[in-house]
């Protein structure tokens, strides 16, 4: 590493501050060696590239010899592609850069420092250019349109990168990096935080998370089909990737095979006695999630490569090479693209990836199905998931097809933007009408009161804490799929199977009864209930990605190594940036969590309050009064949605979005409704997402009202 051995000069320049008063540490300092930064930009560059490569080699051929684990789907679908790779590329690039420089003046320099800090600004720009940053951030020319671009670009006039995808994430309170900057919280082990040490994330699943499955508690006033609606909203809103590098980015460590803290990994270490885990020198693999450039703070921030509207990106893409591929191309009706190989009971499924090799193939050898393709790459990570992509598909294609005969002058793009317009108008109205009611209970009126129109002012990014709160979805979820046929009866062969045999099965979905029956299952079973003694099932504790016969991950545990890896504040900073109390003791926390067994088991694991991680201090709360979260989920949760609606110029109830009766058109359509339009199912519940049984809470789909398009006719 030439890098490393760098000039005489920086060292001489970094001995000649050393033993100046901390108020003026750094003044003085004109420049550090142009060369040796061009240097480490260079290098950081190869390093980077062969980490790139050498993780896409590792994969294809772990496809090739059908040897793949559970680690391996996480890095397979969360993998960036096209504009999102190159922005985090030169992410990556920038973060190698200094971190190069970083390893070269450590050596010589005894106090805690901030590389950007030794830099001019000069400097910084040259860096930020050198690596492609400069690019990632060149100032959008927007037009006036009536449609939404497929990047979320330009929605904001003012700022139009604000919402975008490939931009970073907001921050509602500052991060606390380990290093104030950039290294997560508990990469050093034996680091105390509030004058404690933070408890291993697995540590906390099996003292908090891990309940006996048997004793599962179901939701009497939800459906499945509530908690399958957040999942699908999440997937509009947020994917931040892992990074596209599996080996370590300095020394090349196989972040697969060892359980080092070296960029871009942050494995989780196992405790003494886990239930499931008896060697204590293995670890649970995590990666970082993917950086953003940023151009205006030296803290590292992770990326969005979605758009931060309730937009229909998981239909659609976030994406334009993406967009067009999903369309259907052949003709210019405005079609999306279907599936060519195989339909369900004469209706279209999802069009299949493409790819050489596939994980879906894998689940199912002989099947021969390869994963779906969609506006999101988690497609096909679970049937319900997939259920409600193909759905909204057909959703656009049967209103495009209607809109062609209303208006047979229109162009194929028109009929195409119409269409996702629409379907963007409808996926808002359920969100924010139907399902989050239901959700926040009696805080929905604080939280989101009546919409009073769009604000320019309003920065509706998605913030970096909502990506690791919204998983208190996770709360919700079965350990079984259910599949029903007609009259709701159990569909054999498979009528219920576990979880974990269906990640990534789509040739479940094709060969065992196709969505209708996924979707039956969702509507006539019940959502798990969270209660404090029963928060995540093991199905996602213990199995995550479980592929034959492999050891699955536990998805609780990377909740937490994510807000961790994040640099997310702990419990107490949320609740007081929501005005609610924070507790300072054990007395204090059994108060406010109404339960002083599991107070006691946060105060062994984390010594105070204030360390206790987001995402099980949030999902641990009472649930507030007819709602499925507790007080500062609500808020947290309550304040993305609020930005996410009043932040979006194409809200739907926005004045001129939509006429005032097409907009009428579109409040009188429910989920129940879009079930019918794209099913052969016949029979539904008025509302979905409510704990319904057959028969006495479904009626005829005849009396479900209808979406009228003569509001659209020219």
């Amino acid at each position: 590493m030439a890098c490393l051995r760098g000039g005489i000069g920086i060292l001489l320049l970094v001995l000649g501050f050393i033993d100046k008063s901390a108020s003026t540490f750094y003044d003085g300092i004109e420049e550090l060696d142009n060369e040796i930064i061009a240097s480490c930009t260079k290098e950081a560059k190869q390093l980077v590239d062969t980490a790139y490569k050498n993780t896409r080699l590792i994969l294809k051929s772990r496809l090739r010899q059908k040897d793949v684990s559970a680690r391996d789907l996480m890095a397979y679908f969360k993998q960036p592609v096209a504009g999102s790779r190159n922005a985090i590329r030169a992410a990556d690039y920038m973060g190698t850069t200094l971190q190069l420089l970083t390893e070269k003046v450590k050596h010589v320099h005894q106090r805690p420092f901030n590389i950007s800090d030794l830099l001019t600004k000069n400097q910084m720009d040259d860096i930020f250019k050198m690596t492609g940053c400069a690019v990632q951030n060149i100032p959008r020319v927007c037009k006036d349109s009536p449609y939404r671009t497929i990047t979320g670009e330009c929605n904001n006039r003012r700022n139009p990168c604000l919402g975008s995808s490939n931009s970073g994430f907001l921050r509602l309170l500052r991060p606390e990096y380990e290093d104030g900057f950039s290294t997560p919280k508990g990469w050093t082990p034996n680091r105390l935080v509030n004058g404690f040490q933070l408890p291993l994330a697995r540590a906390v699943s099996n003292e908090i998370v891990r309940f006996p499955t048997e004793n599962i508690t179901l939701d009497s006033g939800r459906a499945l089909a509530f908690m399958q609606w957040g999942q699908w909203t999440d997937h509009d809103l947020d994917l931040s990737p892992e990074t596209p590098a599996r080996t370590s980015f300095l020394d090349g460590i196989d972040c697969d095979h060892n359980c080092a803290c070296e960029p871009p990994c942050f494995p989780l270490r196992i405790p003494p006695n886990d239930p499931r885990y008896k060697n204590q020198s293995d670890c649970i693999p995590l990666f970082r999630s993917s950086p953003v450039c940023n151009p205006d703070s030296p803290l590292r921030e992770q990326i969005n490569i979605l758009t931060s509207f309730i937009d229909g990106s998981q239909v659609y893409g976030s994406d334009y090479a993406l967009a067009t591929h999903l369309r259907n191309n052949t003709n210019e009706f405005g079609l999306m693209a279907i599936n060519q190989n195989f339909t369900d009971n004469g209706l279209p499924y999802l069009p299949f990836q493409t790819d050489g090799e596939d994980f879906c193939v894998l689940t199912n050898k002989s099947s021969g199905i390869p994963c779906f393709v969609g506006g999101d790459p988690r497609v096909s990570e679970q049937p319900g998931l997939t259920a409600y992509h193909t759905v909204f598909v057909r959703e656009h294609n049967r209103i495009a097809t209607d809109l062609r005969r209303l208006n047979p002058s229109w162009s194929g793009p028109k009929l195409y933007q119409e269409s996702r317009k629409i379907v963007g108008g409808i996926l808002q109205k359920i969100t924010f009408k139907d399902w989050l009611p239901l959700l926040l209970g009696e805080e929905f009126p604080k939280v989101l009161p009546r919409y009073r129109g769009y604000n320019e002012s309003i920065d509706p990014r998605v913030a970096n804490v909502f990506t690791v709160v919204f998983r208190m979805g996770h709360t919700l979820i079965q350990p079984l799929i259910y599949r029903l046929g007609e009259g709701y009866r159990p569909l054999m062969p498979a009528p219920q199977s576990p979880l974990h045999q269906n990640f990534f099965n789509t040739w479940r979905v094709v060969t065992q009864g196709g969505i209708d029956a996924l979707l039956r299952g969702l509507m006539a079973n019940r959502a798990k209930l969270n209660r404090q003694n029963q928060l995540v099932v093991d199905e996602l504790r213990e199995r995550l990605f479980e592929l034959f016969k492999r050891r699955g991950l536990d998805l609780p545990s990377l909740n937490l190594q994510r807000g961790r890896e994040h640099g997310l504040p702990g419990y107490n900073a949320w609740r007081r940036f929501c005005g609610l109390p924070a507790p300072r003791n054990l007395n204090e926390l059994a108060n406010v969590l109404n339960n002083r067994e599991l107070a006691q088991k946060f105060i062994n694991l984390y010594g105070t309050p204030e360390n206790i991680d987001i995402w099980v201090g949030g999902v641990a709360e009472p649930l507030v009064r007819n709602g499925r979260i507790g007080q500062v989920l609500s808020c947290l949760i309550g304040n993305q949605f609020f930005r996410a609606r009043n932040g979006d110029r194409y809200y739907y109830e926005s004045p001129g979005v939509f006429t005032e009766n097409q907009r009428r058109a579109i409040e009188v359509v429910t989920f129940a409704r879009i079930i019918c339009e794209n099913t052969r199912i016949t029979e539904v519940p008025r509302n979905v997402f409510l704990g319904n049984q057959y028969p006495q809470d479904f009626v005829d789909c005849s009396r479900i009202p209808a979406l009228n398009l003569n509001p659209w006719r020219a």
